[in-house]
């Protein structure tokens, strides 16, 4: 079987491309999380399970799909919602359909948190995202990097 050439080197240009997508995909996070935090007392990872459960039918979501929708462990998603419980954020109830699953349920003052903390977390990504992409086409912007998390 013949041997397969190694792919060519990278460009200068698409070096400095992966070195700053691998920067911002560390620290863009970090920093939407610290402006949430410190505006806002609530975590990126609380925001994300209020914004997935805010979409949801009937604002309910098993808590495997949650977990999945939020890229966290059942565990870790587990003591998250434990977390907004105790502050009245959502309920975990017990699956119809299956009796052994659990759904979570965005409750009212979940919904108003969310609310509330909508326009803290909209400023950040504004600032911090938008305000540097300039005339780019987002449109093609959000379908390259679609396409860069499936798994053709």
């Amino acid at each position: 079987m013949p041997e397969t050439p190694p792919p060519a080197p990278l460009t200068g240009e698409e070096e400095a491309v992966m070195r700053a997508l691998g920067r911002l995909i560390l620290v863009l996070p970090r920093m939407l999380d610290a402006d949430l935090e410190r505006e806002q007392r609530m975590s990126l990872s609380e925001y994300a399970v209020l914004r997935h459960l805010s979409e949801a039918q009937h604002r309910v979501m098993r808590m495997s799909e949650l977990a999945a929708a939020c890229d966290m462990s059942l565990s870790g998603m587990t003591r998250l919602a434990a977390k907004l419980e105790s502050l009245g954020y959502l309920r975990r109830i017990r699956c119809e359909s299956d009796g052994r699953g659990q759904n979570a349920v965005l409750t009212d003052a979940g919904f108003a948190r969310l609310r509330e903390a909508w326009p803290s977390h909209l400023a950040s990504v504004r600032r911090r995202v938008f305000a540097h992409l300039g005339d780019l086409d987002l449109t093609a912007l959000a379908t390259a990097l679609e396409s860069m998390t499936s798994d053709d």
